[in-house]
């Protein structure tokens, strides 16, 4: 079955060139012109991924992915006219799965679309790995911390999956990448640290003073294996 897609942009010129393109890509596609439209297609229908303009005409699409993040776990793929670092770097923040700058092509808007819907989609078999009082469960996607589930995007979980992963080994930005969207595809490296400050949040007991992922100065991170009094 085709996976549907949904696109919230109000440059309707944009929108339907990339609606073309990716329906000829076999998606199902639908347009939306203003933020309010868009989220209540999304309460009328399922679709499998978003793409959300940050510049719309009555709600700003950072608020139209908080709300979005709040309802589902829908990958979001967010796309702006404004180049600046701190736009991505709230867009990821406050849920967004990955982040484009316009102009693009469609070939990557498609290439980052399949990589998010990968991800979303993705059951790595396996079962759970366990390291003392966190639980990491590939099968449902879930992490727990003391038994309480914790609420992360799905680029988040591939990213934290992959540490625990090489618990024990210092991944630099590159490999990270590499691991979680599976193909070379440009990304600043303040998107790594965005989505690990946003792990760290919901799995340290003291975030600023992390003590399961650990930063490793000119390296990249790494996964403790333990931590004291872990067995």
């Amino acid at each position: 079955m085709a996976e549907r897609l949904l696109i919230i942009d109000d440059d309707a010129r944009l929108a339907a060139m990339v609606s073309d393109y990716l329906t000829a890509a076999g998606f199902v596609v639908e347009r939306r012109s203003t933020g309010g439209e868009g989220l209540a297609a999304l309460d009328g229908a399922a679709f499998d991924a978003v793409i959300l303009d940050v510049m719309l005409p009555d709600i700003d699409g950072f608020e139209v992915c908080r709300t979005i993040r709040a309802r589902a776990e829908t990958p979001i793929l967010m796309l702006t006219a404004r180049g600046e670092e701190m736009d991505r770097i709230v867009g990821l923040e406050i849920g967004a799965d990955d982040y484009l700058a316009k102009p693009f092509s469609p070939r990557e808007l498609q290439a980052r679309i399949r990589a998010i819907l990968r991800r979303g989609r993705a059951a790595v078999s396996g079962g759970a790995l366990r390291f003392g009082r966190l639980a990491i469960d590939r099968e449902s996607r879930t992490v727990r911390l003391d038994g309480e589930e914790k609420t992360l995007t799905s680029y988040q979980f591939d990213l934290l999956a992959a540490l625990a992963d090489n618990a024990g080994r210092v991944l630099n930005r590159e490999r990270l990448l590499d691991l979680v969207k599976g193909e070379e595809l440009d990304a600043f490296d303040r998107s790594i640290d965005v989505h690990i400050s946003r792990i760290r949040a919901a799995i340290e007991d003291d975030p600023k003073r992390p003590r399961r992922i650990i930063t490793v100065r000119g390296a990249g991170y790494v996964f403790a294996k333990k931590q004291d009094g872990e067995s």
